[in-house]
């Protein structure tokens, strides 16, 4: 029941009650209206964060699962699905008879009306072509290693020729099957389920692990050489992310060069892990967000996608003078990338770009100076830094090949990312070495064009054969 305390019923208290009384029911009231006010904010907050994406909020790409679909702005039309009437037929084109395995002739008995007897050919047939998978059977060589006895009593046995494998996984097998756990993001149960159940080779968990092993040792040359020489780049993209080794904390770096990508997995995400890999020899440009462990390079280009997010989440707060702020800074940053992409293709040239940016870093600096003269503590230490190093943000503008963006690292860590929500980081140190040499091994065959099962196959050859695998540096 709710009790209502009125005047007649305080007047009838002593005065020392009627004053204790009063002073209750206005911090009431007071705490009523303040609890009213912060119910209005979480709804509105549960409001924002409900419909809240990475193309229209603060929140970063990797927090979207990589397949999900967004929300149409347009409505549906009444189209049915699927090819209009109309379109363009799109089929497969059939190959010359003679390169088809097996041509097969089939030619009518009778007429299809009357009945008559056929003879003869069409000199122009109707041509039907079915594909199909032939049936898969292992290459299995038995090498027969003969023990023979000496006259003087010793026994000589034959020894395998150079680069034969001493277990029972050959290259392109032991390549495969790499690929498959580290490519196409297989477990070691379901890689040699497939293995076996599709290829006919008998393969176990237990297997597959000896066999990443010697991959990782195969490659591992190549991959040194990489990082060898990451501190000679004049540019590099740098992202990191969260994954796990032995169930505990650790992190996957990525760098991207021109030519070539390095992955790392180390158990930290100080700072120390970017001296070790840049070293200090390195004197170029790291485009990166703005994760201060990056700092100590001293050449930096802050991404502005991230950018862009902060500014989105100045938007998303209720401080009016944020918002105000966040939309400004939001119109620059939409205004760069539009003359960004007017350069990028072509219609402008790089002088051209290059004054049009003018105006828009003399508008971006004032609006940070306004941030910082306004004391507010939301965003006026963001404000402070990004104006602190104003020379981070437009270093695109006077290095033609440094870009505003660091899409670059964020697509080669992509992949990465989907691989370590799939299986929850390795479980050795060993299974850290394969993965960052398998992944710095495929990203840096998509950038050089090179087919990665052909470069594992060549380097597991080599290292049978006692040599290095082949150099990554010198492109396909």
């Amino acid at each position: 029941m709710e009790i209502v305390v009125t005047e007649e019923i305080i007047a009838r208290q002593p005065p020392e009650a009627q004053a204790i009384i009063r002073a209750l029911l206005a911090q009431i009231a007071r705490m009523q209206s303040r609890i009213a006010k912060l119910e209005a904010e979480v709804e509105e907050l549960r409001r924002q964060v409900k419909g809240a994406t990475p193309q229209n909020s603060s929140l970063p790409p990797s927090a979207q699962h990589p397949h999900a679909k967004p929300k149409p702005r347009v409505r549906k039309g009444k189209k049915r699905r699927g090819g209009q009437p109309g379109h363009t037929k799109h089929e497969r084109a059939l190959i010359p008879t003679e390169e088809c395995n097996q041509v097969v002739s089939l030619k009518p008995t009778a007429c299809r009306r009357c009945g008559s007897k056929l003879s003869g050919s069409d000199v122009d047939p109707l041509r039907h072509q079915v594909w199909e998978l032939p049936e898969i059977k292992p290459h299995v060589t038995e090498y027969q290693r003969h023990r023979l006895d000496c006259q003087c009593g010793a026994t000589t046995c034959a020894a395998l020729p150079p680069g034969v494998p001493h277990g029972q996984s050959g290259p392109r097998l032991m390549a495969f099957t790499a690929l498959l756990m580290a490519y196409y993001r297989q477990s070691k149960r379901r890689t040699a389920e497939f293995l076996e159940t599709v290829l006919g080779q008998p393969c176990s968990a237990a297997l597959t692990v000896k066999i990443q092993t010697k991959v990782t040792n195969a490659a591992r040359p190549a991959y040194e050489e990489l990082a060898a020489a990451l501190p000679s780049q004049t540019h590099v993209n740098a992202d990191e992310t969260a994954t796990k080794e032995q169930n505990g904390k650790a992190w996957l770096w990525t760098f991207v060069a021109q030519y070539f990508t390095v992955f790392s997995i180390r158990g930290t995400r100080a700072a120390t892990a970017v001296d070790e890999l840049l070293t200090e020899a390195f004197g170029g440009i790291v485009t990166c967000d703005r994760a201060k462990m990056y700092w100590r390079v001293g050449r930096v280009q802050w991404c502005w996608a991230h950018l862009k997010r902060d500014f989105q989440a100045l938007i998303d707060r209720g401080d009016s003078q944020a918002k105000r702020l966040g939309y400004d800074l939001r119109r620059m940053t939409c205004k760069l990338f539009e003359h960004w992409g007017d350069y990028r293709h072509g219609r402008i040239s790089r002088a051209a770009f290059v004054r049009r940016m003018t105006p828009v870093r003399r508008e971006v600096e004032r609006l940070l100076l306004r941030g910082i003269a306004s004391n507010n503590k939301s965003f006026v230490g963001m404000c402070r830094e990004l104006y602190d190093h104003r020379e981070w943000l437009w270093q695109f503008v006077g290095h033609e090949e440094v870009e505003p963006t660091n899409n670059a690292g964020e697509r080669a860590l992509r992949h990465a990312v989907i691989w370590r929500k799939l299986s929850f980081g390795t479980q050795s140190a060993g299974g850290s070495r394969f993965v960052e040499t398998m992944l710095t091994v495929i990203e840096t065959c998509r950038q050089q064009r090179r087919n990665a099962f052909d470069y594992l196959t060549d380097a597991v050859q080599a290292h049978l054969n006692g040599h290095s695998a082949p150099s990554l540096l010198s492109g396909p």
